[in-house]
């Protein structure tokens, strides 16, 4: 069986932006696979490009085993996108929406009836459906948007930041639909922001940064090979960068210290990974008190997605989000730079 997506060596470039500079994945057919990293890690730009909305500079892709390249039309049936910020008419209700979908589907008029209906209610829309989509919260628009997406029953799913900005309860709803669209067969491409909404859904995810894939397989394994507890500590609310070099040198002389990162996004805080069975937090208490060195705060935890994402590159997910839109203002720079100097 053909893998339901196949991307290798995908290129994209925006004059002289690489948006993606390396990405290769590969989806096995019915598992949810999450793409994870920050804003303008190339994300976006990857789905695009698999669903024939964007042309590569490289590349070979692949939905089911049709190239994306050379049939576009016939992908287009396979597989159904639904983007993270879609702007419906408002003045439409929710059902002459999915009824023009139907028909910029082509779907035979008494199969689309039915299936309109079968949607409907299968996204909790019945209450909904014949009132204007303007008067709609986010979540039931958000819904709209999956239903549009679903009509043609697709065997892929491509859902970019499903659920960003929604309250608890939509999250929770829409959580539990992915789910079940699994267990009936689809599979679901979806990028986030959560790091928990990707750990409680992804069957396997890829981190990408800077337009590459820097760690890929189950949460897992990918949890796993970071090793150890977390636990981070800061000397000072914003330490010197001296002070934290001493506090490294010292504290990775120890035994049950297996890494330690500085974070000088969060104040020149150190990451360190420990082994889980030592008592480390307080042998590390002691040293810094027997150094005079201060500690500020420290806390202690099990690997997430976001420890994967600081081994790979020294900083947090958060930490890379706020560098990445300081770079798109000025002031927010200047503020983050007085914020940690």
């Amino acid at each position: 069986m053909a893998p339901a997506v196949l991307i290798e060596n995908l290129k994209k470039r925006y004059g002289t932006v690489e948006a993606v500079k390396d990405v290769s994945l590969q989806i096995e057919p019915g598992e949810i696979f999450g793409l994870l990293g920050p804003n303008g890690a190339g994300k976006t730009t990857t789905l695009r490009c698999l669903c024939t909305l964007s042309t590569p500079d490289a590349g070979r892709l692949e939905v089911s085993g049709i190239s994306v390249l050379d049939q576009p039309r016939q992908v287009r049936q396979k597989l159904g996108y639904v983007a993270q910020e879609a702007a419906p008419d408002k003045v439409l209700t929710g059902r002459e929406l999915l009824q023009l979908q139907t028909a910029l589907y082509h779907l035979p008029r008494d199969y689309a009836k039915a299936r309109l209906n079968q949607i409907i209610e299968l996204l909790g829309l019945s209450e909904w459906a014949d009132r204007r989509s303007g008067t709609y919260s986010g979540g039931i628009r958000k819904r709209l948007d999956l239903a549009s997406g679903l009509l043609h029953q697709p065997d892929l799913l491509v859902l970019d930041e499903p659920t960003v900005g929604l309250d608890i309860e939509s999250r929770s709803a829409i959580w539990q639909f992915l789910r079940q669209l699994k267990a009936d067969g689809t599979t679901v491409l979806l990028t986030s922001h959560y790091l928990e909404e990707v750990d409680a859904l992804a069957d396997r995810v890829a981190i990408i940064d800077q337009g590459r894939v820097i760690a890929a397989g189950t949460p897992s394994d990918l949890k796993d090979k970071v090793g150890g507890d977390r636990i981070t500590l800061r000397l000072r609310e914003f330490t010197a960068p001296e002070e934290a070099e001493q506090a490294k040198t010292m504290l990775q002389a120890l035994p049950f210290v297996q890494d330690i990162i500085i974070n000088e996004v969060q104040g020149n805080s150190l990451n360190l990974v420990v082994d889980t069975q030592s008592d480390a937090l307080l042998t590390i208490q002691q040293q810094l008190k027997e150094s005079g060195l201060p500690l500020f705060g420290v806390s202690q935890s099990r690997p997430s997605l976001d420890d994967v994402y600081l081994a790979a590159t020294g900083i947090t997910l958060l930490d890379a989000d706020i560098a990445a839109a300081a770079s798109r203002d000025p002031k927010k720079e200047k503020k983050q730079a007085m914020k940690g100097s």
